[in-house]
């Protein structure tokens, strides 16, 4: 927090004094700063975080306004994809849209060119991040039933309301806009691509709902995603993703304990970040090769 609120300091007083240059280059290490709270976020919404399941929604629910997230309801859908990842017979819930190729097979054409646009790469990673966050979020789409949900989002909704209008009325409209805007971007932007790479590789695991197993989604499903140590520091230790998904429970800074303590995790679904680039072309799930291909 300190990280992030000193580098949005640092980055208003250079746009101030005209040093346009790092304005530009403090921009992104906040975006990662951003992106660093939310994963916090998100250790709180397992419960993992804190031991304390009171400081881990104070905190959660803070920083999601930060990130613009309802925790309450994030917290729910994230839920249901860390129960149903990789399983073909319940996808929807909190994932990116992926179909089989017997299914876009018989898609007609204008479905098909719906579904190629929300799988292309300048939707997924530019457009469809900062639509996800800070527009989708504000709407209550859940039923009656989830009333905590749905009071956090209206809860989450006024707070960032007044935050915004707070921070308008102390550095102007336009300085909040040129600032903000691009960090949480940015931030939004790589949220969504690491989110992308930990599920969506070749060699990923689908299964239909009677062939499904928890532990073999967990390990097969979700990549080991290797980044330099800066970047994995930046991301909380996230790309450890199938150790997380084995155990949601273990918090961010022990993931990399135990990676180092079983040693078999480290050849389980390894991507570096050179291969990772290659993920974006992948469009859909071959279920006889058991693979994930392009179109």
């Amino acid at each position: 927090m300190v990280g992030f609120v000193g580098l949005w300091v640092l980055a208003w007083l250079s746009l101030r004094s005209s040093y346009y240059w790092a304005t530009i280059l403090l921009i992104p290490l906040a975006a990662g700063f951003l992106l660093r709270l939310f994963v916090l976020a998100h250790d709180c919404g397992h419960g993992s975080f804190f031991r304390s399941k009171r400081a881990n929604a104070i905190v959660g629910s803070l920083l999601g306004v930060l990130t613009f997230t309802p925790y309450h309801r994030w917290r729910k859908h994230h839920a249901i994809h860390h129960a149903t990842n990789g399983d073909l017979d319940r996808r929807g819930g909190g994932d990116v849209v992926m179909l089989t190729v017997r299914e876009y097979a018989q898609m007609s054409r204008m479905q098909k060119f719906w579904y190629r646009v929300q799988r292309h790469p300048f939707f997924l990673f530019v457009i469809g991040p900062v639509l996800y966050f800070v527009v989708l979020q504000r709407f209550v789409q859940e039923p009656k039933e989830w009333k905590v949900e749905r009071r956090s989002v209206h809860w989450t909704n006024v707070a960032i309301a007044v935050s915004v209008a707070g921070m308008c009325w102390l550095v102007g409209t336009w300085t909040f806009l040129l600032l903000e805007v691009p960090i949480v971007a940015l931030a939004s932007s790589a949220g969504v691509w690491l989110f992308y790479v930990q599920h969506h590789y070749e060699s990923t695991y689908w299964r239909r709902r009677e062939e499904w197993r928890h532990a073999d989604a967990s390990l097969l499903g979700s990549s080991y995603y290797r980044l330099p140590r800066v970047l994995q520091w930046i991301t909380a230790n996230i790309g450890l993703h199938h150790i997380h998904h084995l155990d949601s429970q273990i918090p961010n800074y022990r993931l990399q304990e135990c990676l180092d303590h079983n040693p078999a995790l480290r050849e389980m679904g390894q991507l570096t970040f050179w291969e990772s680039l290659d993920c974006a072309r992948l469009r859909l799930w071959d279920e006889d090769a058991r693979r994930m291909v392009r179109i």
